[in-house]
């Protein structure tokens, strides 16, 4: 396709218009299918003590004292991602509820038995029914139409629970947001995701008048239904000493992307019209860059623990905030004698040498010296993220790694397996050789020295975008997903990784995972 083909109706040109997109914008989607996109080159993981830091006690301290002046100062925020619905949670279990008439117990004990995965988690959920937060209100809703649950837990007779738990003649759980599921209980009541990510930004996001500010990202079909049930709960984590700032956005309309058919043509619907598909998680850089963020804390909306396990998460929040802090600072300080007209080769060599020990910038011995002072301000004047890592246990998702750019040069960054060629020689054995796992635990700096927001899809890697096999009414189709939020979206950012413990990190991907220890009373 040529660029300026007249691929377009009149009323394809409203739709796209309508998005705040311009059809040279869906054209230059359409060539990047056409053109596809590069892996990434990778030349090692990220190590302990080659790209990964662990902070000493000593460290901690120091990093959490510098983080509480900054913090009491009202630069802190939480971002919390939490368009994402439940679906996955429950889709071994709406698998069984549409395909029989009776779940019985015996049924599902002999498929077990024979090494049936899907059969395994469906009776360790029933096993532990009485474990979930949400088990009384289960249990309330059958009663109301004259059910008693624990009769057809004991008689081993699944449908019910299941018609009750999932669809709208009771909980309506498979519908709902994961952040709305209730995680956890405590004695007096259960808690949903939302409230805990509540009570974290109230313990480590407040400042000095109370004030503790968290922005969640929603899904624009449930963004009602969120605000709603935020605003029936905050008044539980709000007090004399905390007031809590809730914000919501939507994922900008303008970030979606054009699908295409097999062989790269738009795919429209059955009524003729254009498909556009979410961009991704990577879409919500917009979202990101649209606050007035300061030092923003980013986690994921199913990463949460009970009030009796978060310690750890506390501890490790304020930690890396401080490392950022102090980083942060050093890198002002070189910026501003770099550019103060009169810096000497002592103070270039020291900035040189902060630049190479954190951010693996390397200055060519030959490069003229004004060549390097630009180098170095270019390099040192970008955001700045801090994340958490933890030992690799087998989770799947991405990880950290030293990426060999075009030019030669290294970064750290944060790795999927969708941007490595496992068939490129050697590629496979050191995403394999990778020791450590990316929970999604990030703080990031989005002000520069004088205090001004950056514009922060200039440091987006457009390269890092990615193509995905779809499916619409029993058509395939081509779908095309941005760079991911913490991955590509953050490629041109500096970028430092510190082990965090396991503890941290509890996310909750299937049913099942709510019967974990770590999610538990």
């Amino acid at each position: 396709m040529k660029p300026g083909s007249s691929v377009f109706t009149e009323e394809d040109r409203l739709q796209i218009k309508a998005k705040g997109l311009t059809p040279d914008d869906v054209l230059s989607q359409i060539r990047a299918f056409e053109k596809g996109f590069p892996f990434l080159t990778l030349d090692r993981p990220c190590t302990v003590g080659d790209g990964i830091t662990i902070l000493t006690e000593q460290e901690k301290s120091a990093c959490t004292s510098l983080y509480e002046k900054a913090r009491l100062s009202g630069r802190a925020m939480k971002f919390v991602p939490a368009s994402g619905a439940a679906s996955r949670m429950f889709k071994v279990f709406l698998a069984f509820n549409r395909g029989s008439e009776e779940i019985p117990k015996k049924e599902a004990a002999a498929r077990a038995e024979q090494g049936d995965a899907d059969a395994r988690s469906l009776l360790r959920f029933m096993n532990g029914i009485r474990d979930f937060a949400f088990y009384e209100d289960l249990k309330a809703v059958m009663a109301r139409d004259g059910l008693k649950t624990e009769e057809h837990i004991a008689a081993g007779r699944f449908k019910a629970i299941l018609d009750y738990l999932l669809t709208e003649k009771g909980l309506h759980l498979a519908t709902l947001p994961k952040g709305l599921i209730p995680f956890h209980r405590y004695r007096d009541r259960s808690r949903t995701p939302f409230e805990e990510h509540l009570v974290e930004a109230a313990e480590y996001v407040r400042d000095r008048r109370g004030r503790a500010r968290v922005h969640f990202t929603v899904s624009p079909e449930h963004e009602e239904e969120v605000r709603d049930h935020v605003a029936r709960v905050r008044s539980l984590y709000e007090g004399p000493e905390v007031k809590l700032e809730v914000e919501f956005s939507t994922q900008h309309p303008s970030t979606d992307t054009i699908a295409v058919d097999m062989e790269n043509r738009p795919f429209r619907d059955d009524r003729g019209r254009l498909v556009f598909r979410p961009g991704g998680h990577g879409a919500l850089l917009k979202n990101l860059n649209d606050l007035d963020g300061d030092i923003v804390y980013i986690k994921n909306i199913d990463n949460v623990v009970p009030d009796s396990r978060k310690q750890d998460t506390y501890l490790f929040k304020r930690a890396l905030a401080g490392l950022l802090v102090l980083i942060q600072e050093k890198s002002f300080a070189h910026l501003q004698k770099l550019t103060s007209g009169d810096c000497d080769d002592l103070l270039l060599g020291e900035a040189a040498a902060f630049a190479r020990e954190h951010f693996a910038v390397f200055l060519p011995e030959e490069m003229p010296r004004k060549k390097k002072i630009a180098l170095l301000v270019s390099r040192l004047n970008r955001p700045l993220r801090v994340c958490g890592m933890v030992k690799n246990e087998g989770e799947p998702g991405g990880g950290p790694f030293w990426v060999r750019k075009k030019d030669g040069t290294l970064s750290r960054q944060i790795v999927e397996s969708s941007q490595v060629d496992m068939n490129a020689p050697g590629q496979r054995s050191i995403w394999e050789s990778s020791t450590h796992f990316n929970p999604v635990d990030l703080v990031c700096g989005l002000k520069d020295s004088a205090g001004r927001s950056f514009d922060l899809e200039k440091f987006v890697d457009p390269d890092t975008a990615f193509i995905s096999a779809k499916s619409m009414g029993g058509r395939d189709l081509k779908a095309l997903e941005l760079p991911g939020l913490w991955n590509g979206g953050m490629a041109g950012w500096n970028t430092l990784f510190v082990e965090v413990p396991l503890s941290t990190f509890s996310p909750v991907k299937t049913l099942p995972d709510l019967l974990r220890k770590e999610h538990q009373p």
